[in-house]
């Protein structure tokens, strides 16, 4: 009983966010376009400078895009949260007979379905580029789950630092390490290309094996050992920055 009164409740939150971040269109054009110009950009102007042998630099470079994407779009669950938490709304809502847990849950649901309709929006694009995928039904469902996966725990990252920040300026910083992983790591460019220092950081962070997977299965390749280490990075995250959340959150609201 109390889990469907959870539920229930997390979608009234989750309702209430989408309907207020709906009405902030310049967001939602920023979330989307931003990835779009990068895409283009890389594409077309520097594009023809890189070397990623057989696979052309679109099929190429679509998986760091849709997590360049996933790292802007979670940036606003950020803001968000700290605006609700400085405004004194998350006070009023515990005043309230609702399951408390169910006002960080909104705000990640609504992450979630923002971040699913910026993906598709980057394919959707991706395709009249050029982008032409081999995977079968299988890598699909592996490639799209990784990339939900790595919402959940970008989005954990973006509650935790939205309770933490003492402004609503400060709330969005952490999105600019995760862009800095993205950019030094083989999101744009193979790896065999960087100096021997960079390239053993870029191999080793979280962004590599991610983008690794998801390349992979997209382009018709099967799960292996990158996709495992991926999806134990996701999980690794999600459990430290659910867990730090849940423990700030606690904290502000006694």
């Amino acid at each position: 009983m109390k889990f469907i009164h959870f539920l229930g409740d997390t979608a009234v939150m989750s309702g209430r966010v989408i309907r207020h971040s709906t009405r902030s269109i310049d967001t939602i054009i920023t979330v989307i376009a931003m990835p779009i110009m990068i895409m283009l950009l890389f594409v077309y102007i520097f594009g023809g400078a890189m070397n990623t042998g057989d696979v052309s630099y679109i099929n190429y470079i679509v998986p760091g895009i849709l997590l360049f994407c996933i790292a802007s779009g979670v940036a606003y669950s950020s803001l968000r949260i700290n605006n609700d938490l400085t405004k004194g709304i998350f006070e009023r809502f515990h005043s309230m007979p609702i399951a408390k847990a169910s006002i960080l849950g909104g705000h990640v649901v609504a992450s979630l379905v923002f971040n699913v309709i910026s993906l598709l929006a980057i394919f959707l694009v991706a395709f009249g580029m050029g982008f032409r995928p081999k995977a079968d039904m299988l890598g699909w469902v592996l490639a799209i789950g990784i990339l939900l996966l790595s919402v959940l725990a970008f989005t954990w990252i973006a509650v935790t630092f939205g309770l933490l920040a003492k402004s609503f300026e400060g709330a969005g910083v952490f999105s600019y390490i995760l862009m800095l992983l993205l950019f030094v790591s083989s999101a744009f460019a193979p790896t065999d290309s960087m100096p021997s220092a960079i390239r053993v950081f870029a191999e080793y962070q979280p962004m590599t094996p991610l983008i690794e997977s998801i390349r992979s299965l997209l382009l018709g390749g099967t799960a292996d050992k990158t996709t495992l280490v991926a999806v134990l990075w996701s999980l690794a995250i999600l459990g430290f920055f659910w867990a730090s959340a849940m423990r700030v959150y606690k904290r502000r609201m006694k």
